[in-house]
């Protein structure tokens, strides 16, 4: 079997390559990896074994339908990670993830359409739904998404749909809750979080920190990426998620802890435009259907993800911008130290 994996020199991406390239998937011990990835700021082929026997590596972009008409001759199957993805940027300038992510995704099925590519796994996220207060968002929800990233990729779900409905491109849709682990880009909460109290500087916490998201490490999120490859439905979504919920603060006060800080090193910020107050998955489905149960306990995760920063400084320190500290803090209660429910 071969498999193209778009942005598979990402975070998520990335991690799904080692796995199926590592025998982490049983029946896929021979499979071949071919990783399209524009490299942009947030793909690294150091997160890659370039040197790997059934690894082969192109350097495009997934609009470029020429590039994809000439690479998809071959493959089996497309696993679909390529996307600008961080919510910060798109409010900043949306462009980027309407070209990537929807006229991207739009060229990549088109050109699976003409070659008749046996299988297309699309990757998206749980915030296509919005915020939701009480409860679970389950696949039949409607989509209701708050910033300019989760709206590209709620219409490249859509256009997924699409052509599955219209013309029977066999796609399975997949949408995960917020991810960690190693590789992933400073940019992200986690990892920034790490590399600034590492460094001994303030961490920015949106709002009064009561934001709250459900987490799942990757690897389990990729291992459900797979169950969907081989097991999924053509047309259907399914959910990945960790079963773990925190707030921004709790999740603050975890991080403290196992950097070796205080509530000193936490500065509250202006909240983010459109700050979706909580998201939460149900993922029922892709338990009864695949088979999938995530793994890793999150304090085992968490553990890991700070070791693993602190051992690879080289990896993340050319990439860290460290927080600019020129307006002053918004005030928040508890903000001296004390974590409140």
């Amino acid at each position: 079997m071969r498999i193209l994996v778009t942005g598979g020199a990402g975070f998520v991406g990335s991690q799904y390559v080692r796995s199926v390239l590592d025998g982490s998937y049983p029946g896929h011990e021979d499979t071949a990896v071919t990783v399209l990835d524009k490299l942009t700021y947030a793909g690294n082929t150091a997160n890659l074994p370039l040197d790997h026997e059934r690894l082969t590596f192109v350097r495009g972009d997934i609009c470029d339908a020429g590039l994809l008409l000439d690479l998809l001759p071959g493959h089996d199957a497309v696993v679909h990670f390529a996307a600008e993805s961080h919510v910060d940027r798109s409010l900043r300038d949306a462009t980027p993830f309407t070209v990537t992510n929807v006229l991207g995704t739009h060229t990549l099925l088109e050109c699976c359409l003409r070659l008749g590519i046996g299988r297309i796994v699309q990757i998206s996220t749980d915030e296509v739904y919005g915020s939701i207060d009480t409860g679970s968002w389950t696949e039949s929800q409607p989509l209701r998404p708050n910033s300019p990233y989760a709206a590209s990729k709620a219409a490249a779900d859509l256009l997924a749909r699409s052509y599955h409905r219209s013309h029977g491109l066999p796609v399975v849709i997949t949408r995960c809750s917020n991810n960690y682990g190693p590789y992933q880009h400073v940019e992200k909460l986690i990892p920034r979080f790490v590399a600034t109290l590492l460094g001994g500087g303030r961490v920015p916490l949106y709002g009064d920190g009561h934001h709250v998201r459900e987490w799942v490490h990757v690897a389990d999120h990729c291992r459900g990426v797979q169950l969907a490859l081989e097991k999924g439905r053509e047309g259907e979504i399914y959910h990945f998620g960790g079963g773990v919920e925190l707030s921004n603060r709790e999740l603050t006060a975890q991080l403290l802890e196992r950097c070796g800080a205080g509530w000193e090193a936490v500065r509250f910020v202006t909240d983010r435009k459109g700050h979706d107050r909580r998201y939460a998955l149900d993922d029922g489905k892709a338990r009864r259907e695949l088979g999938y149960v995530p793994r890793v306990p999150f304090g085992d995760g968490l553990a890991g993800v700070v070791s693993w920063y602190e051992g690879h400084r080289s990896w993340w320190a050319d990439a860290f911008t460290p927080y600019e500290e020129e307006t002053p803090p918004v005030p928040a209660p508890g903000q001296d130290g004390s974590v409140r429910s």
